[in-house]
């Protein structure tokens, strides 16, 4: 397939992340923790993906590990003890530690500046990549356009309401949850040559699970009731994060990553928050302004500028 067809599900993928900012406020209003949510749908998608992966065992690009003179497919275990311990790395940054730092981040300083900073994820990521990967660094007209394109991301994020309240521990969070992706960006680039994307994004998923499971059993907070799962309302949500948002986005991602590069997939996030506040206009009645118009323009010249060829 061609690049093109990467960068629309590249496209598909982050506007999908972005609608997981109303997906989840609606079910915290509902009464689940955001370490009761991420548990849940990283839950889900890892059985999906399990399932399916001993169904169409040694089928297909997504099946099964793609180490060159693999003598035979393998389901749950990596190819050597070095590349599992990438796999629960990648579980790490890009699963409990990401998710854990942009949530509590939440509680501690404002949404609109935790997501500027988790939202300025590509620019961190283009200059960690570009040190260590001189063919992933971005020629001069792919620096102009990452920085029109963050400065838009700013103006969506800000959407006409231009007061910054700093909090330390909130903002440190927050960065920390910007740079668990720029590892897992780079983490990632190290075995998605070996390995396929529905092998690497069901050991994100396991590992994630895994390393999140402490939170409940030293007491922090309860394990999800089962009565609360399973009202309709939450039910749905939450199959729609597990199944789609993290099952089909994570493995779409990693393919992405795979055939385009960390910097130029990752590019992409700046649309994150175009269908954050699209979705929240929509569902939960919340303005749009000028500045998220002239932002959301900014974003798309940015992209483009960065993503055609000289």
């Amino acid at each position: 397939m061609s690049t093109k067809f990467y960068h629309l599900l590249a496209v598909v993928t982050v506007a999908i992340w972005g609608t997981t900012f109303v997906w989840t406020k609606l079910l915290l209003q509902s009464g689940l923790s955001p370490a009761q949510i991420f548990l849940t749908r990283f839950s889900i998608a890892y059985l999906l993906l399990t399932a399916f992966m001993l169904v169409r065992q040694g089928r297909g690009i997504f099946c099964c590990p793609t180490a060159k003179g693999a003598a035979a497919p393998r389901i749950f275990r990596s190819q050597s003890w070095r590349d599992e311990l990438k796999m629960l790395g990648l579980g790490v940054l890009g699963g409990s530690l990401y998710f854990m730092t942009e949530n509590v981040a939440l509680l501690h300083t404002t949404a609109t500046n935790t997501s500027l900073i988790v939202c300025s994820c590509p620019l961190f990521t283009s200059i960690v990549l570009g040190w260590f990967y001189p063919a992933e660094r971005l020629s001069s007209r792919g620096r102009w356009g990452t920085l029109l394109a963050f400065v838009g991301m700013i103006l969506v994020v800000l959407n006409g309401r231009f007061v910054l309240q700093l909090s330390p521990l909130g903002d440190t969070l927050a960065l920390a949850s910007c740079f668990s992706w720029v590892g897992y960006s780079l983490l990632i680039k190290t075995v998605s040559e070996h390995y396929s994307a529905l092998f690497l994004t069901r050991k994100v998923f396991f590992y994630g699970i895994l390393t999140i499971l402490p939170w409940f059993l030293y007491g922090f907070e309860p394990f999800p009731p089962l009565s609360l799962l399973l009202r309709p309302a939450i039910l749905g949500n939450l199959l729609f994060l597990g199944c789609v948002a993290s099952m089909l986005c994570y493995l779409s991602w990693n393919l992405c990553m795979a055939r385009l590069g960390a910097v130029a997939c990752t590019n992409w996030v700046y649309i994150n928050p175009l269908t954050t506040i699209l979705f929240a206009w929509i569902i939960l009645d919340e303005p749009l302004t000028l500045c998220f118009l002239a932002g959301a323009s900014l974003i798309l010249l940015g992209l483009w500028t960065a993503m055609r060829k000289n």
